[in-house]
C-alpha cells in the first residue's frame, strides 16, 4: 500500500512500510506532484499541490482549526449526536471512509444525467469538504475529524460545478436553486442548515426560503463573500448572509486575524478559521485546502458545525438562541462593539456551550431577555453670567423645602397604607 501524510510539516510518502521523507516547503506544486507520481501516489494533503482522486491518502496531523476552536474542550459537552446539518452546496461524496454512515440519502436539484444525478455525487469536492469539517469521523492513520463529530449530513446539492461547461449547461450555482436548497433542506428536518454560498443578488425567493427555515427551527448558516471569488469586490451585503434570520460568517487567516481576502461590512455576525483547512477530500482521504487564502466557505462550515453541538446540548433552545450562544461569547477586543470585519469576532465553541443567559452580557441583544437601557438625566447647564438675585434665591431654596415637604407627607400616606395592608394580611 503506497500513502502520504504529513508529519511534523514534512511530506511522508510510506511504500510498503519504508518511508519517503519529502520537505513539502521546498516544493513547487508540480514538483511535488512529479515526485511522488514516481511512486505511484498522485493526491497530497500537502500546500498548493492539487489533490486527486485516485489515490486515498491521509494526514494524521489535526486540523490547526480544531485547535484554534479548542474542540477537545467542546466535546466534554457535546458533539452533535442526534443533529442534522444539511450541507447546500455541490453534493457530498459518501465513499469517503471519513463519512462511512454519516451522509443521509439526500437532495438533488441538479438535472443532469446518471451517474451524476445523486446526492452523493461530488464532482467538485467543495461541498465534500465542507461536510468532512462538521461531520468526520475518525479513520485510522488520520487526524482529520469534524468538530460536531457525531452529527449526520443531509446533501442538498444544488449545483454541479463553477467551471465554465456546467453554467453553461445552466448546473452552475444559481439563487433560485439556493433557495429551493435551503426550503428543501429544513422541510427535511435539518436542525443546522450550512450554505457556504453567496450572491450579491437581494431575492424575494432566498428571503422567503430563509424565513422558513426560520419558521420551521432551522438556523441557516451562510458565508459572508470572498473578495477572489466574484465579480463584485467591493463590500456590500451577501446573501442570504444578510438577512436578518441569517448567522453571516467571515473567516480570519491562520494568525485568527480578520483578511482582506473576505467581504467586510454590517451584514457579517462572527468570524471562525478559514485558512489551511485539512478535511476530507471527494473520496479520497483528506486534503490541505485553502493553502494561505482564507475561504470563508471554510469558515462557514465551522459554525455550522458549532451550531450543531449547541444545538445537541441545548435541543429545547431556537435557532436565534443557538446564534446569540455564538456571537456573545465570540472573542473579540471591544465587548460592545461589532465591526465589518469580523462581527461580534472569532466564535469559541466550549465558551457557547457554558454560556449562561440571564439578560446582563454586553454585546448583541439577547433574543429572550429585551435590554432596557437607562436613560442618563441630562445635566443642567449653570448661567454663569446672571447676577446673584437674593429674591430669587429665595424663592428657589422655598420651592424647594416646598416640595420636600409635600414628599414627605406623601410618603407618610403610603407607609401607613403599606403597614395597614400588612396587618391585614396576618389576620
Amino acid at each position: 500500500m503506497t500513502r502520504l501524510a504529513l508529519v511534523g510539516g514534512l511530506l511522508v510518502l510510506q511504500v510498503a512500510g519504508a518511508g519517503l521523507v519529502v520537505p513539502g516547503a521546498a516544493l513547487a506544486p508540480q514538483e511535488a506532484a512529479r515526485a511522488v507520481a514516481e511512486h505511484g501516489v498522485s493526491t497530497l494533503a500537502l500546500p498548493g499541490a492539487a489533490c486527486t482522486p485516485e489515490t486515498t491518502v491521509y494526514s494524521p496531523e489535526v486540523p490547526v482549526a480544531l485547535e484554534q476552536l479548542n474542540s477537545t474542550l467542546a466535546w466534554t459537552v457535546a458533539t452533535g449526536r442526534g443533529v442534522t446539518v444539511a450541507v447546500v452546496d455541490s453534493g457530498v461524496a459518501a465513499g469517503n471512509a471519513h463519512l462511512a454512515g454519516v451522509v443521509l440519502p439526500g437532495i438533488s436539484l441538479i438535472d443532469v444525467p446518471e451517474p451524476d444525478d445523486a446526492p452523493t455525487t461530488d464532482v467538485m469536492a467543495h461541498g465534500t469538504a465542507v461536510a468532512g469539517q462538521i461531520a468526520a469521523r475518525p479513520v485510522a492513520g488520520s487526524g482529520v475529524v469534524g468538530l460536531a463529530r457525531d452529527a449526520v449530513i443531509l446533501p442538498v446539492r444544488v449545483y454541479l460545478s463553477t467551471d465554465e461547461q456546467a453554467v453553461e449547461a445552466g448546473n452552475g450555482p444559481r439563487d433560485d436553486r439556493m433557495a429551493a436548497g435551503i426550503r428543501a433542506a429544513a422541510d427535511a428536518g435539518a436542525q443546522i442548515i450550512n450554505v457556504s454560498m453567496s450572491t450579491t443578488v437581494d431575492s424575494t425567493a432566498l428571503r422567503r426560503a430563509v424565513e422558513h427555515a426560520a419558521s420551521l427551527g432551522s438556523l441557516v448558516v451562510a458565508s459572508a463573500g470572498n473578495r477572489n471569488t466574484t465579480q463584485d469586490t467591493q463590500d456590500s451585503p451577501r446573501y442570504p448572509a444578510a438577512y436578518p434570520d441569517v448567522l453571516a460568517v467571515t473567516s480570519v487567516d491562520s494568525d485568527g486575524l480578520a483578511t482582506q481576502d473576505a467581504i467586510h461590512g454590517p451584514h457579517i455576525d462572527v468570524a471562525a478559521p478559514g485558512t489551511d483547512i485539512l478535511t476530507t477530500y471527494l473520496a479520497a482521504g483528506d486534503c490541505l485546502l485553502g493553502d494561505g487564502v482564507p475561504s470563508t466557505s471554510y469558515a462557514t462550515a465551522y459554525v455550522s458545525a458549532a451550531a450543531a453541538l449547541l444545538a445537541e446540548a441545548y435541543p429545547t433552545e431556537s435557532p436565534a438562541q443557538w446564534a446569540y450562544r455564538l456571537e456573545v461569547t465570540a472573542a473579540r477586543s471591544t465587548l460592545d462593539v461589532k465591526d465589518a470585519a469580523t462581527g461580534w469576532g472569532t466564535i469559541r465553541p466550549s465558551e457557547a456551550l457554558a454560556f449562561v443567559d440571564d439578560g446582563t452580557a454586553r454585546g448583541p441583544e439577547s433574543p429572550v431577555f429585551v435590554r432596557h437601557d437607562r436613560t442618563v438625566p441630562t445635566a443642567q447647564v449653570l448661567d454663569l453670567g446672571r447676577e446673584d438675585d437674593p429674591i430669587v434665591r429665595t424663592q428657589g431654596v422655598a420651592a424647594w423645602w416646598a416640595l420636600a415637604g409635600a414628599g414627605a407627607l406623601l410618603a407618610t400616606v403610603l407607609l401607613g397604607r403599606l403597614v395597614g395592608h400588612a396587618r391585614t394580611a396576618r389576620r
